[in-house]
């Protein structure tokens, strides 16, 4: 026969005792929770939202593009019109000499002042190194062909020169104007 091991009754009251006291404890956690639960309430009341319903997209045709029957998307046709006119409108001047100013572009110059003598107007214009030029009608300024068309006490006007989307110059208008620095 096996030795008898004594009975731990002595163990089991602890245990017992302290669970009793966590539960009588926590049943007293218990709260009026009224308060919360009415400003939750009037939060809801307050924040009605509303969220507009998604767009309706038209469903996705496919395409089969038929190189036999349709173009070349990538290759630009021209129409004889369109060919002969080429040329037919203003042109920059190859052969002019480039003026000093033509060599930055027209928004890094500024407008810092006017002269005038009688009749004749000149606009003081500051490159971006800080250096000032004198200028004035017919001179040219800018990386577009830039021609100064009328100079006024506020602002400068020009007429650039730029490429359209089919290789033809086409005249531009520009203003250059008084700086407030």
């Amino acid at each position: 026969m096996s030795p008898r091991r004594p009975a731990r009754h002595g163990v089991r009251r602890p245990a017992l005792l302290l669970t009793a006291l966590a539960t009588a404890l926590l049943s007293g956690c218990e709260r009026d929770m009224s308060d919360l639960e009415r400003f939750v309430e009037q939060t809801k009341q307050k924040h009605r939202g509303f969220v507009k319903p998604l767009p309706e997209f038209e469903p996705y045709r496919s395409f089969t593009y038929d190189p036999e029957v349709l173009r070349d998307p990538f290759v630009v046709e021209q129409s004889i019109e369109q060919a002969l006119a080429r040329g037919s409108g203003p042109q920059p001047d190859a052969n002019r000499r480039k003026e000093p100013l033509e060599a930055f572009p027209l928004d890094s110059l500024q407008m810092v002042g006017v002269l005038q003598q009688n009749t004749n107007m000149w606009a003081l214009v500051s490159d971006p190194d800080g250096t000032i030029h004198r200028v004035q009608q017919g001179n040219y300024l800018g990386e577009n062909d830039g021609r100064i068309t009328a100079i006024s006490e506020s602002k400068i006007d020009i007429r650039e020169l730029v490429k359209d989307g089919l290789g033809n110059w086409m005249a531009r208008e520009a203003s250059l104007g008084l700086s407030s620095e």
